[in-house]
């Protein structure tokens, strides 16, 4: 395999960085023509295109994201160089980028990154939004993974994939004293009241159709699409709060809070959905591996 050229390697990032062909030439005081030479010989020297075009703009492929994560290393090795016999040393760093639904537990998602934490060489980017627009970032290649308690569904690419990587339990939880007795589920929702997740959420459609069934109306005090503040109003409210356990696992070991009931068949489950590719991250190969 012949050496690489870094000539190329240079010119290559600083037209990914630039979003342009015309504004990197004009940097780098090139023509078009020539800077367009340069790129061809290093996707032919790489064995892939690192660049595709959609109308005016040059977009990174797979393999083009993947090679600019490695040119912003090694032209990042230049500056640690200077720093290092300056007496500032830097460390290396690998990139992991998350997406995750605001309605999954942030307990969830620290248990999820805990093995990286930490770690100087591990830089981890996390963002939440709806799981539409997190799955089209997954497609492209602007997250490494999505973090949902829901799997996808209807019109997705055929090579995004979910996995399930946790199961929990869902019940009741509240503030010691609320009750003196064991909770007579479902007919103490009558007159209890509860906080509840957001309709369209699994574990709520569950729970509305056990209610239904039992033909209780529950006197429902707040629906929250983010578990973050479900949990903060659990702690607040002398209510009933629906929710798996580790959303309030801290609450639940210090006694401000305690399971109440655990409903039979409603469980949440978690998924981690990727995308085949090529050169998967391997940050992420260690947080999935069994």
């Amino acid at each position: 395999m012949a050496a690489l050229n870094y000539n190329h390697l240079r010119y290559f990032h600083a037209v990914a960085h630039a979003g342009s062909l015309t504004r990197a030439a004009e940097r780098l005081n090139l023509s078009q023509s020539a800077l367009s030479v340069q790129l061809k010989s290093l996707e032919e020297a790489l064995g892939h295109a690192l660049f595709e075009r959609t109308g005016k703009r040059l977009l990174l492929t797979e393999a083009g994201k993947i090679a600019l994560d490695h040119a912003d290393t090694v032209f990042a090795a230049g500056d640690m160089l200077v720093a290092t016999l300056k007496g500032r040393v830097r460390i290396e760093q690998q990139v992991l980028r998350i997406g995750a639904l605001p309605t999954l537990s942030r307990n969830f998602q620290a248990e999820f990154i805990a093995p990286l934490i930490g770690r100087r060489d591990v830089e981890l980017v996390m963002v939440s939004g709806t799981l539409r627009d997190l799955l089209a970032q997954l497609e492209a290649h602007e997250l490494d993974v999505v973090l949902s308690n829901q799997p996808p569904r209807g019109m997705v690419a055929p090579d995004i994939v979910s996995r399930r990587i946790a199961h929990q339990p869902v019940g009741l939880v509240g503030p010691p004293g609320l009750l003196h007795r064991p909770l007579n589920f479902p007919h103490d929702l009558a007159k209890l009241p509860v906080l509840l997740p957001a309709k369209g959420l699994d574990i709520r459609t569950g729970f509305d159709q056990v209610l239904s069934e039992a033909g209780i109306q529950p006197i429902i005090l707040a629906e929250v699409d983010d578990m973050a503040m479900l949990r903060l109003l659990a702690r607040e409210s002398e209510a009933l709060t629906l929710v798996p356990p580790i959303v309030v696992k801290d609450e639940l070991a210090a006694g401000t809070l305690v399971e109440l009931f655990t409903i039979p068949g409603l469980a949440e489950d978690f998924h981690a959905i990727t995308q085949r590719r090529r050169f998967p991250n391997p940050l992420l190969a260690e947080l999935l591996a069994d």
